[in-house]
């Protein structure tokens, strides 16, 4: 197998409500689906010893969060990964970069994952070898939206034929109304992240 591979899992994206496609909780079933199925195939394959998996969202489709609305969710599994542990540092994208050139001893491409933080905290010295088992599905992943309203009308003005065609904020919206039935729709919140230092004790004149 090649030192790097990158596999492209579409589904988390979803079609909003229009009509006749599939619903957003049966896309990121899917997706969770071939996740699960990914990693048992390789934990069972010969080239698991070697093997550092990185799952990351496409992007956070600058949706609200009650923390910030950059936030996304990330996973990395492999033998030398820390097993039921979850890493509150604040990494970036270019950090989960970082790490895997580190891995691979390819050097930076940019002065962002040059600077960034890389995912340390994630691995361990004592590799665990134990294959993953996937978690079969409990939602219909060939649900359909079958709702007629202004929800699905906006959907159906919706651009799929590639991502990132979808103006983010009517997806945004479109999804949280289908989902978080009666309860108000939030602005997204951007937190500005910054570094403080300690505060320095003036020096006593000589």
């Amino acid at each position: 197998m090649p030192q790097l591979s990158i596999i492209y899992l579409p589904s988390d994206h979803t079609a909003g409500l229009g009509k006749k496609s599939r619903t957003p909780y049966a896309f990121v079933a899917d997706n969770d689906l071939a996740v699960g199925q990914l990693l048992e195939h390789l934990s069972n394959s010969t080239v698991w010893a070697s093997s550092a998996v990185f799952v990351l969202e496409d992007d956070a489709q600058n949706g609200p969060d009650h923390v910030d609305a950059h936030r996304s969710i990330a996973f990395v599994a492999g033998p030398h990964v820390r097993r039921n542990f979850v890493d509150h540092s604040m990494y970036s994208t270019s950090g989960m970069l970082r790490t895997m050139e580190l891995i691979l001893g390819l050097p930076p491409m940019s002065q962002y994952d040059a600077g960034a933080m890389p995912m340390y905290k994630c691995f361990t010295a004592t590799p665990d070898a134990t294959t993953f088992r996937h978690l079969d599905e409990t939602i219909n992943l060939d649900e359909k939206n079958v709702a007629m309203g202004d929800l699905t009308i906006k959907s159906e003005h919706f651009d799929l034929t590639a991502a990132d065609r979808i103006p983010d904020m009517q997806l945004n919206e479109v999804l949280w109304k289908s989902i978080k039935v009666n309860v108000t729709y939030p602005s997204p919140h951007r937190a500005a992240f910054v570094a403080l230092q300690p505060k320095r004790e003036k020096e006593e004149d000589d």
